[in-house]
């Protein structure tokens, strides 16, 4: 600024009030190079719900820090009836998988269930036709021969109460005709093979008691001759029939019950090496391969593989059958099966390696269960006459 005379004035500073400018002091900690300044951007951010658990747990020292766990959820499903959940544990349903109509009148055939193995509660269900009914079994002429049945379900589901095995056994019971007693067994995976063939040989020594006591229960002495057993089954149920079969042979069970023939109907077996069958299934078939598999996956031992001899039967672990004495084999299967080649094979190598006196008979155009799911059809009426023809001529053979 000048003066009078024209000469400058220097004037003190004049201050600046900067109150609308905020300065902010960083701890020294959070000075830092350009690296470390990286490393601390690049942590995740924790999310809301984590910050309000840490809130939580800082108010509450008694929370845990541990998340509850995520309810089980299903790991495999065998058709509604059986759950495997992802926690272990197995959740069944009482409700049966097919349902069918029961005629008036049930053919004929009386029936009722006795518990067979009461340490498992296993049930078996026991009928006779009407018509051979025979008063104190004095004349063997009037008693009938006896077929003890094993249902299906691929050793996890299944019972001799159902009713699609109980149409099917009604059928045998009347037009074979026989005393037919339908075995329950215990299943997988809470009972793993061999538990299921195990429960055969039980259940043959269940009638076998009840033969030597004269028939046991006299509901069965008047009509059942037990010197004229046949052992039969579906799908699993055949697959334990085929071990009963050879466990016992024709007399292992003694003179009084001997094991005259084994109908085998689309025998459950498995094996490693694919069949033909196996890579085309289609998946839109009753039973498809993915299906097989899973009945492996929860039947078999931990670490055993589809070769475990109880499930493959022609395969190198299974046991050579050309010293066992066997009653006469019938085999029956789908020709849309994809069981159908393993089936074929199984006949084949029993008759033409180990000498065994085998039937095969496939059915044209039928898949796998047909005349169990649809107990009054065509194609069950073939089966049935299969089975009939079966039995007439190996009830009094030697």
């Amino acid at each position: 600024m000048a003066d009078s005379k024209g000469s400058y004035i220097r004037e003190p500073a004049r201050r600046h009030r900067l109150s609308h400018i905020k300065i902010h002091l960083f701890p020294s900690s959070c000075i830092s190079t350009r690296h470390t300044l990286h490393q601390r951007t690049s942590t995740p951010t924790p999310t809301l719900l984590q910050r309000r658990a840490r809130i939580k747990l800082l108010l509450d020292p008694t929370m845990s820090a541990v998340a509850p766990e995520p309810p089980p959820y299903v790991v495999e499903d065998c058709r509604g009836v059986l759950q495997l959940m992802s926690d272990g544990t197995a959740r069944r349903s009482d409700a049966p998988a097919f349902q069918v109509e029961i005629p008036a009148g049930d053919l004929g055939v009386e029936w009722k269930d006795v518990t067979w193995q009461p340490e498992h509660g296993l049930n078996v269900r026991l009928y006779r036709p009407r018509r051979h009914l025979a008063g104190g079994g004095g004349d063997g002429d009037a008693r009938i021969p006896v077929v003890a049945y094993f249902h299906g379900g691929g050793f996890c589901i299944g019972s001799g109460r159902w009713p699609n095995f109980h149409a099917w056994c009604l059928r045998l019971a009347a037009e074979l005709p026989a005393v037919v007693l339908s075995f329950d067994y215990r299943f997988a995976p809470e009972h793993r093979i061999p538990a299921a063939q195990e429960d055969g040989a039980k259940a043959m020594s269940w009638l076998h008691a009840t033969a030597a006591a004269g028939g046991g229960d006299p509901w069965l002495a008047g009509a059942a001759d037990f010197a004229r057993l046949f052992v039969a089954g579906d799908s699993a149920g055949g697959n334990i029939a085929h071990h009963v079969a050879a466990d016992f042979g024709k007399a292992g069970l003694g003179p009084a019950i001997r094991i005259r023939g084994a109908a085998l109907l689309a025998p459950a077996m498995a094996g490693e090496t694919r069949t033909r069958g196996e890579l085309e299934c289609p998946p839109g078939a009753f039973l498809t391969t993915a299906t097989c598999d899973k009945y492996c996956r929860l039947a078999l031992p931990a670490g055993a593989t589809r070769d475990h001899p109880a499930m493959n039967l022609t395969g190198l672990e299974a046991p050579a059958l050309a010293a066992v004495e066997m009653a006469p084999v019938l085999v029956v299967a789908g020709e849309r099966d994809v069981l159908r080649e393993r089936n074929a094979e199984y006949a084949r190598r029993m008759r033409e390696e180990w000498g065994k006196e085998v039937e095969y008979v496939e059915v044209a155009g039928a898949e796998h269960g047909f005349f169990q799911r649809e107990p009054w059809s065509e194609g069950a009426d073939e089966v049935v006459r299969l089975v009939r023809r079966f039995v007439g001529e190996h009830m009094d053979s030697e």
